[in-house]
């Protein structure tokens, strides 16, 4: 029979597991699109909680397991896409839990060293880097899931992004996790440490009243910008969605009736009277710069109305097996204007290229046939962030994904961009998570440029979003559904010029917070550190 201490044990090690995993499922049940939002302020506390009292290898080891399983939840869509499997899907929690296993290392490292209260402070500056870190390693980069795109649906919370970028609100969601923390320390014992009582609860009061101060500040600032007016001539514009089968799209058998399908959606647009008709990433069922009679029909309906016709256009399909022939089309998007001649159009090739989907990186140094990837691709990168000038409005498209990365659509902007287009195509993930977790992140696109961002998918979610960020209309049918229903729809937009923080500075917000880390960890390194015994007899008396 186990004695009295190793049961104490187990049930610790017991306790501890189900809080790390409470924190996971806590924190991926705020995402879209269960969308639980409020779940993201007080998410990361049980794991907060648990890692306090812990030695470092155990902090790692539990935050690992939070972020396996907010991932393993997050990207559960991935086993939606032909080729993809339990293996991939694992493989991709394990080098993204990898972050918070880091996070809970640093956290506990400085609670060790300097106590509960300073780490609880140095929390949301250790997240930032880590989730700046994940979203820029190189062909590893993603930016998907931030704690911040939980709160898309809230404007008022995320107004900061226009300083900050998206970050400014991952930092306040784990302040206020940090604050609410250190508010339970008033009533359980955590471990930590401290000169005598009285010290430790100032310090306490302290960074309980500066998170309240913070998020009333926050909630002041979206107030006041939500508020403010927009000023400038509107733009009719009109949005189609086609709801293409994916198995359809590449069959040459279906090629009149996909043209039929954009065309007459395109035809009923045309009654709003819009001076710009937007279809979604690689809409034609061939690449219009070398099919003449597919170009020739959309010029034609261009010239009908005299209205500028956006479309997407690709000569291979994303996650295709490459064959022989090697990598020398690109994912396009073309501005098809009314006026007779080719001159007349335009065109921007797809610049940040899906990884895995679209081409394979180091291919011939690394083995991906190993754990199961295929060699995929046949596309190669533009060389520009080329805007696209219709006569009203200068456009900014981004193909797919690369509206998730916050410095492909800075550069657009910076290039005279005053809207934002995105065209995609989702229909490869199924009815899942995964069209409104893209939305959650053009919503940040809006706000951090002040601009508003146009979405036009295949299959949804195909949208109109406002410089705050608010989804003001979107396509739905009868039913209200928004993914994989077919419809069109008309909106005025106003062209915007880019002035904000962000858009002039961009990721300073998350250096600084890298550099305070350094700050934190360098006065660490020079403190003595607690002793187990130490450690256990704080949990004991409190922090």
């Amino acid at each position: 029979m186990l004695g009295e201490r190793a049961k104490r044990l187990l049930l610790s090690a017991l306790l501890s597991i189900l809080a790390s995993v409470a924190s996971g499922v806590a924190l991926f049940a705020s995402q879209p699109s269960f969308d639980f939002s409020a779940l993201a302020w007080v998410g990361l506390v049980p794991l907060l909680l648990v890692v306090s009292g812990k030695r470092p290898g155990a902090a790692f080891l539990l935050s690992y397991l939070t972020g396996g399983v907010f991932f393993l939840g997050i990207f559960d869509w991935i086993l939606e896409i032909s080729g993809y499997t339990w293996l991939h899907h694992g493989i991709l929690a394990v080098y993204l839990g990898s972050y918070f296993a880091v996070f809970g290392l640093l956290f506990t490292l400085i609670r060790r060293r300097l106590g509960l209260v300073p780490a609880l402070i140095a929390a949301p500056f250790f997240w930032i880097p880590l989730e700046y870190l994940r979203s820029s390693m190189s062909f590893m980069a993603l930016p998907w899931a931030l704690l911040s795109h939980s709160q898309f649906q809230n404007p008022l919370f995320i107004q900061i992004a226009s300083l900050t970028g998206a970050y400014g609100v991952s930092f306040v969601i784990v302040l206020v996790n940090a604050g609410f923390t250190c508010f339970l320390a008033f009533f359980v014992p955590l471990a930590g440490t401290g000169k005598g009582e009285e010290t430790r609860k100032q310090g306490r009061v302290a960074l309980v009243s500066v998170t309240a101060m913070v998020f009333l500040f926050v909630i002041a600032y979206g107030f006041v910008k939500i508020r403010e007016p927009l000023s400038g001539e509107t733009v009719k514009v009109a949005l189609v969605q086609g709801n293409i089968d994916q198995s359809r799209k590449w069959d040459p058998k279906y090629a009149t009736e996909i043209m039929e399908v954009y065309t007459g959606l395109t035809l009923e647009a045309f009654e709003g009277s819009p001076s710009l008709v937007v279809w979604p990433e690689t809409a034609t069922p061939r690449a219009i710069n070398s099919d003449q009679a597919i170009y020739q029909k959309v010029k034609n309906l261009a010239n009908s109305k005299g209205t500028h016709i956006l479309l997407g256009s690709a000569q291979l399909q994303k996650f295709r097996v490459q064959g022989g022939k090697k990598g020398q089309y690109h994912n396009s998007a073309f501005l098809i204007g009314p006026e007779k001649g080719s001159n007349n159009d335009q065109r921007y090739d797809k610049v940040r290229l899906m990884t895995f989907g679209e081409y394979l990186p180091y291919k011939e140094k690394i083995p991906w046939s190993v754990i199961g990837i295929q060699e995929v691709g046949g596309y190669l990168p533009g060389n520009q962030y080329r805007v696209l000038k219709h006569p009203q409005i200068a456009l900014g498209v981004t193909i797919c994904w690369e509206n998730i990365f916050p410095e492909v659509v800075t550069e657009f902007v910076r290039n005279g961009a005053q809207c934002i287009v995105n065209i995609t195509n989702e229909a490869w993930f199924g009815k899942t998570a995964a069209p409104y977790q893209f939305l959650s992140m053009s919503v940040f696109r809006a706000v951090e440029q002040r601009l508003y961002v146009l979405r036009c998918a295949n299959t949804g979610i195909s949208c109109v979003i406002d410089p705050c960020g608010r989804v003001v209309d979107r396509i739905e049918d009868s039913r209200g559904l928004d993914i994989f229903v077919r419809g069109f729809m008309n909106k005025s937009i106003v062209p915007l010029q880019s002035k904000t923080i962000y858009n002039q500075f961009g990721d300073w917000f998350a250096w600084l917070c890298v550099l305070v880390s350094i700050l934190f960890l360098v006065v660490a390194a020079f403190k003595k550190s607690l002793s187990d015994s130490q450690v256990a007899d704080a949990h004991l008396k409190g922090a």
